[in-house]
């Protein structure tokens, strides 16, 4: 939680007095002009210390790059964040929209991912440069909740003239971390901020307390998709016989089998299916499994149980809005659930099987060969449980792989809510013959 308040704070009854205010702007108009004066909380005096040697012109407007709504979609997608959002809007966005306030929420970069709450604000907002797509680091945007927050790795609150650049200073806002709770690891900060005159010091409690039970419901859906891996995984270590375990995308174990368990297994950054050394197994075939990987210690007559990539694919779209991918390899065979997009994906690179290009599956999926932002982010999402079976450069099955795709008995049922030109082609193909 943030310092207790020093005499030049906003006092826990409402915004700041005038005079309170005035003692922040001599403060840090003497530190800009290189005089030490009476320090405020400690936080923002540690802050305005890392902007002024970053540079940053207090007298600048907010500006910058924003990113493209493509890859807003990509970052959020990306994030652990996405998953709890609406614990978030359920948390703070009514709070906001009630308190003349908004909620923001950034990655771990300080970018803007996702913003809520009262109209007038986010309209307001915007000319600050407070939206989707815009960087709040304090390199970028000097003292604020977000940035500080990054920085400090502790909910913080930032009001008034606490503010380093001087088109800030009409507002207030508080911020806290989100951490991953399964590494520590910072995933992103929550934020409400709004006019200055809309101050309350149960504020920055509120926020922590929301961030904290973002926490808590990550820790939940992890514990949640390690007890999904182990019901697949559980069979196939039985099968295999010898030195295997299976462990999620982050190197925590699921399953084991014919060693002792550990907590987690250092994963390689680029972690890609066939041989892998590992320096505390030695070398390992590594699979890939939904939500994990197996890996599979090569000694003895583990070595050839696991030689060979999947052979089979079943793409089965037989039952509606029901779409999943049967993988049969080496050591037994498993399913994956898939999403509508993924469905669709998978069902143009089964038509197209000398492959394509991201241009070329755009059009087939959104009839706009320019969105290949889009279409690469999500193979790359499919590539973590299929990349035994997918290829890219061109984007296709792998070669070896026996591709079978289950049609419904009706065509109008083959993924019936698509609206991707490659599906609405195949359905009218089918009813006309």
């Amino acid at each position: 939680m943030e310092s207790g308040p020093a005499r030049t704070a906003p006092p826990a009854s409402g915004p700041a007095p005038v005079d309170a205010v005035h003692a922040l702007r001599r403060a840090r108009e003497a530190r800009l002009s290189g005089r030490r004066a009476a320090a405020p909380r400690a936080e923002i005096d540690a802050s305005w210390s890392r902007v002024l040697r970053s540079g940053v012109d207090p007298e600048r407007a907010p500006d910058g790059p924003l990113m493209e709504a493509e890859e807003i979609e990509h970052q959020r997608r990306a994030t652990a964040l996405g998953a709890v959002m609406p614990l978030l809007r359920e948390g703070l966005a009514a709070f906001a929209d009630g308190t003349r306030q908004i909620m923001v929420v950034s990655d771990a970069q300080g970018r803007v991912l996702w913003r809520q709450g009262d109209r007038s604000v986010m309209r307001r907002a915007e000319g600050i440069l407070l939206e989707e797509g815009a960087t709040w680091t304090e390199p970028v945007r000097g003292t604020n909740a977000i940035g500080t927050a990054l920085v400090a790795r502790t909910p913080v609150r930032v009001h008034s003239a606490e503010h380093f650049v001087n088109a800030l200073q009409s507002w207030t806002c508080a911020a806290a971390p989100v951490r991953d709770p399964r590494d520590g690891r910072l995933i992103g900060i929550v934020d409400i901020s709004g006019p200055e005159s809309t101050f309350h010091p149960a504020t920055l409690a509120l926020v922590d307390s929301v961030a904290k039970l973002a926490e808590s419901e990550i820790r939940n859906r992890h514990l949640a998709t390690i007890e999904r891996l182990r019901s697949v995984a559980a069979p196939i270590l039985c099968r295999i016989g010898g030195r295997a375990l299976a462990v999620d995308t982050h190197g925590r174990l699921a399953a084991v089998a014919g060693m002792p368990p550990v907590d987690r297994l250092p994963l390689p950054k680029s972690l890609a299916p066939g041989r892998v050394w590992f320096p505390s197994l030695g070398m390992c075939r590594v699979e890939p499994l939904p939500g994990g990987w197996l890996v599979q210690v090569l000694d003895g007559a583990s070595t050839n149980a696991s030689d060979g990539p999947p052979r089979r694919v079943v793409l089965d779209l037989g039952r509606a809005g029901q779409p999943v991918v049967h993988v049969a390899g080496p050591v037994g065979t498993w399913t994956q659930r898939l999403s509508p997009r993924h469905a669709e994906m998978l069902y143009a690179l089964a038509l197209r099987k000398e492959g394509c290009t991201a241009s070329e599956l755009a059009r087939d999926i959104f009839g706009d060969g320019t969105r290949t932002v889009t279409v690469r982010a999500e193979i790359s999402r499919m590539r973590r449980h299929l990349a035994e079976v997918l290829a890219h450069r061109p984007y296709r099955f792998r070669e070896g792989v026996d591709v079978e795709v289950v049609h419904p008995d009706e065509p109008a049922d083959l993924l019936p809510h698509s609206t991707a030109p490659v599906v609405v082609r195949a359905r009218a193909s089918a009813g006309s013959s």
